[in-house]
């Protein structure tokens, strides 16, 4: 059977390392905030190309240079990639390991070179300390992973991996160096080395697949949510109103919306500039998310308003959680910022043909009566579901 040449095996996936490399420090670039890890695997897989480079040199370098330190390249590079993989998940990085792997690896593997030298040792050696990083990696998918077939799909390679080099290192032990030689042109050291290689590209793009999935949950909350305030924007807020409206048309249960509203905000841009207006947009949101359920929604719709989304919620309550909401700002900042009121309108779905634009439509009639009695109270829209008149004054009258 015609066998691959080693240095060939070892180059195209020097290539292929390489090339995922970039793609990950492009990734890196752009999402370092929301993704980490990406940029210790990107360093790691240059270590592992600049160790391909060395083996590939062998020949032209003394052996002992190429040896060690295509070695200690291979465990650093591997090791990185560990950490990369502890900080993804949020894990404090193993530096202590790291270091005692690394040392430990590079001084064994130069004590038998050059003072007993010992092939099946150094196999043995390097296999068993970078099986303790593929372990590392897999003990953390089964831990943190999320539930989905990427990290699966990435935990399955780490444990084959750490597998495979346990493996080889028990094969040195017992079988000597000679069984486990992948520079040697024979069938299996060319099955192996193939394997190994493939192995190595596949991890990479096995980090890549959970890293995409988690880049898709930022992307798309970044398309439904406000980058200042972390609420919902106008997108978000009108997928939310759809699932509620059909759950009302289901069940009919009330669905009411507050539409509130920041006083003067303009004076507070003015008189302390925009970052501390920022600032008071993102406390007030925070506010705003206090009072609320949990099945309640709250959203940014630009500027200083904000709309709230209250499902089974009827319009005499829902005075109840504006004026918490009322009572919440009056409590002083703890971070030291001016104070702030709002106007709020309230106003319930009418009907299952009502759309959101004619709810909000209402909202904002009530959020203009407000304004126009003097800021800093809430109104109730009059032209929806009944309520008694009593409560509904009762709660206005609170609010002023």
């Amino acid at each position: 059977m015609e066998t691959l040449d080693p240095r060939t095996i070892v180059f195209m996936t020097t290539l292929m390392c390489g090339a995922m490399s970039i793609v990950m420090f492009s990734v890196y670039r752009s999402f370092r905030r929301e993704v980490h890890g990406l940029g210790h695997w990107s360093a790691g897989l240059l270590l592992l190309v600049f160790a391909s480079m060395l083996f590939g040199a062998r020949g032209m370098l003394h052996d002992a240079l190429v040896l060690v330190g295509a070695n200690a390249a291979l465990i650093a590079g591997i090791g990185l990639a560990m950490l990369g993989t502890e900080k993804f998940y949020g894990q404090p990085p193993s530096l202590r390991l790291y270091w005692l792997v690394f040392c430990l690896g590079t001084g064994g593997i130069a004590w038998w070179l050059l003072v007993q030298p010992d092939f099946s040792r150094r196999v043995a050696l390097f296999s068993f300390l970078v099986f303790i990083f593929y372990a590392r990696q897999a003990q953390l998918v089964v831990r943190h992973g999320e539930r989905h077939f990427s990290s699966f799909f990435f935990g399955s390679l780490m444990a084959v991996q750490a597998c495979v080099v346990l493996a080889r290192g028990v094969a040195a032990l017992r079988n000597g160096g000679a069984s486990v030689d992948l520079m040697v042109s024979t069938t299996q050291a060319s099955i192996y080395l193939a394997v190994a290689n493939f192995m190595a590209l596949l991890l990479t793009v096995g980090f890549m697949t959970v890293a995409t999935r988690r880049l898709q949950a930022i992307l798309e909350r970044r398309s439904t949510h406000d980058p200042l305030t972390q609420v919902l924007n106008r997108r978000g807020f009108g997928d939310a109103y759809a699932r509620e409206k059909a759950n009302f048309s289901r069940h009919r249960r009330p669905l009411t919306l507050l539409s509130i509203d920041l006083d003067y905000f303009k004076n507070i841009n003015d008189r302390y500039g925009h970052m501390v207006g920022d600032q008071v947009l993102a406390h007030v949101a925070g506010i705003i998310g206090r009072a609320l359920r949990e099945s309640d929604c709250v959203a940014r719709f630009g500027g200083e308003e904000f709309v709230v989304l209250m499902p089974d919620m009827s319009p005499h309550n829902a005075l109840g959680v504006a004026e918490r909401i009322r009572s919440l700002l009056r409590e002083p900042a703890d971070v030291g910022l001016p104070p702030c009121t709002v106007s709020i309108g309230v106003a319930c779905q009418a009907s299952t043909e009502e759309e959101l634009e004619q709810l909000l439509s209402r909202a904002d009639a009530a959020l203009y009566l407000a304004k126009a009695n003097g800021r800093d109270r809430i109104e109730l829209d009059a032209s929806g579901p009944t309520v008694a008149r009593t409560k509904s004054a009762a709660g206005t009258d609170n609010a002023r």
